[in-house]
C-alpha cells in the first residue's frame, strides 16, 4: 500500500478534481464528500483517511469491517458499499454506521426488524441499479419504490437517499445516463413519499466529474487513493 505522504498526495488530487466539477457544475464543493474504500487494504488504510480529516470509510464485506474497525480510531463512521446478503444482516448493523446497499424488501424488512431488537439506529440508502447493469447488484428502478416503502415504516433506519454504480464502458455517456436515471429516481420518490432524501452515492475515480454534474453527494474513491489492491 501506498505511505501516508502519498495518500495525503492523492486525496489533495482528487479533492482538487472535485472541487473543480463542482465548480463547473455550479455546485458548493462543501456538497460532495469524498468517501475512501479501504476494502482489501491493512487497517492503516483507515487510519490515514482519519489522520487526513475524513469522517468515514467505505468496505464492502462486513468479515473486514469486523476485522478492522476494532483496530481503527474510534471516531471513525464505516458504511458498507458491497452486498449485504441477508443472513449477514446482523453482522452488518453491528459493523456499520451506515448501509449504502439496500437493495430488496426482504433485506429492508429484516435490517428494520434487527436494528430495532438491537436497539441501533442505522443510516441506510436504496441501491438502485440504474444502469440496468446484469453484472451489478441492486434494485431495478420500478423496484425502488417497494424497497423505500419497506424501509420507511422502521425508526431504527433513516433512509437518507440512493446509491448505484455505473457499467464498466469507455462510453461516458453511459455512467451518465446511469446518474441522471438514479437523480430522477430520487426525485421521483420524494414527491410520490413526500420524504427528503438529499444524499445520492454515485460516481468513483473514473467518473466522478459526471457524477458530480448529474448530483452526486458522495464519490467512493480507492484505488486513487490508496494504489492497486492486494491479489486475495
Amino acid at each position: 500500500m501506498v505511505t501516508y505522504d502519498q495518500f495525503t498526495a492523492h486525496c489533495q488530487a482528487v479533492l482538487a478534481r472535485l472541487h473543480q466539477a463542482c465548480q463547473a457544475a455550479g455546485r458548493s464543493p462543501a456538497s460532495v464528500r469524498l468517501l475512501p474504500v479501504t476494502k482489501t487494504h491493512p487497517v492503516a488504510a483507515a487510519e490515514y483517511a482519519h489522520r487526513f480529516g475524513l469522517t468515514s470509510v467505505g468496505e464492502n464485506r462486513v468479515q473486514e469491517a469486523l476485522l478492522k474497525r476494532p483496530q481503527s480510531p474510534a471516531g471513525l463512521r464505516w458504511e458498507l458499499i458491497g452486498h449485504l446478503q441477508s443472513n449477514k444482516a446482523k453482522q452488518a448493523l453491528q459493523a456499520f454506521d451506515v448501509l449504502q446497499s439496500v437493495d430488496s424488501v426482504e433485506l429492508a424488512a429484516r435490517l428494520g426488524r434487527i436494528a430495532t431488537e438491537l436497539g441501533l439506529s442505522r443510516e441506510v440508502y436504496v441501491q438502485v441499479n440504474s444502469g440496468n447493469d446484469p453484472a451489478k447488484f441492486g434494485c431495478d428502478l420500478a423496484e425502488a419504490p417497494a424497497v423505500l416503502e419497506a424501509l420507511l415504516p422502521h425508526r431504527s433506519l433513516k433512509v437518507v437517499g440512493l446509491m448505484a454504480i455505473a457499467p464498466l464502458s469507455d462510453d461516458p455517456a453511459v455512467a451518465q445516463r446511469t446518474f441522471a436515471e438514479l437523480r430522477r429516481c430520487r426525485d421521483g420518490l420524494e414527491t410520490r413519499f413526500g420524504v427528503k432524501l438529499p444524499e445520492l452515492s454515485m460516481g468513483m475515480s473514473g467518473d466522478l466529474e459526471l457524477a458530480v454534474a448529474e448530483g452526486s453527494t458522495c464519490v467512493r474513491v480507492g484505488s486513487a487513493l490508496y494504489g492497486s489492491r492486494p491479489v486475495l
